[in-house]
């Protein structure tokens, strides 16, 4: 009951949360009518890259730091709930959502790309497994950085601190692509930030199964381990912030 209560209330948080869904499906749609060639266009990776990577952030915009900033965690936070039950749930609501959602939307793409026969689906069930993966990825790490920054501001704090990593990484490969430097700046970031490029790998079927498998396991612990540390700061700044 108290699972289902906590999830529930994940997604009821803000009558928006409903309108997000609608809209990034709706988006599939007006794709099917671009006049490309056919065969050319990924809709598995634009799956991934749409509902995958970009959907979380909009989900989990102050997912908590609304309730911190207006004193409403003290409600939710009551016995029995526990902080970390607490942080399990919500992400296990934004996980459900991705869950409903990725395969809402790919049954929406097959039927249109039947239609049409536009675009290709090569791997597509690879596709959808991996873009809930990132999807997950995503939504823990935004989620972690709502526990400290103010309100809604933890998406877009995201975005920007994606874009501060990525574009020194343009400039390592333009200039330094052998140097040292850049092999250890691009381990970093395959290794500790949400895993696109290992999963874009899978969806592509360019992994052999051992691979692959370990792709998964490792997106998912990339995920507990985000989680951790937001059940981490969540705790601290629950006993710090008084005037919250």
């Amino acid at each position: 009951m108290k699972a289902r209560v906590l999830m529930a209330e994940t997604f009821l948080r803000k009558r928006a949360i409903l309108l997000m869904h609608l809209a990034w499906l709706g988006a599939y749609a007006p794709l099917f009518l671009i006049p490309f060639r056919p065969g050319t266009w990924q809709w598995g990776g634009f799956l991934f890259g749409w509902s995958g990577c970009l959907l979380p952030l909009a989900l989990s915009a102050g997912i908590f730091g609304n309730d911190i900033a207006s004193g409403r965690i003290r409600l939710l936070v009551t016995e029995p709930v526990r902080l970390w039950e607490l942080y399990l749930y919500r992400l296990l609501g934004l996980s459900l959502q991705a869950a409903v959602h990725v395969w809402t939307a790919g049954v929406l793409i097959l039927l249109l790309h039947r239609f049409t026969g536009r675009g290709n689906i090569n791997h597509f069930a690879v596709w959808l497994l991996v873009s809930w993966l990132i999807f997950n990825a995503w939504a823990a790490l935004s989620t972690s950085v709502s526990v400290v920054v103010h309100r809604e501001h933890n998406s877009m704090l995201v975005i920007l601190a994606t874009i501060a990593v990525l574009s020194p990484l343009y400039m390592l490969l333009l200039f330094f692509q052998d140097s040292l430097g850049t092999k250890i700046y691009v381990g970093v970031l395959r290794y500790a930030g949400p895993p696109v490029e290992l999963l874009v790998r899978l969806g592509q079927g360019r992994c052999r199964l051992p691979a692959g498998i370990g792709s998964v396991a490792y997106s998912l612990l990339l995920t507990v381990f985000y989680s951790v540390i937001g059940v981490m700061l969540l705790r601290r700044r629950e006993f710090t912030a008084a005037g919250d």
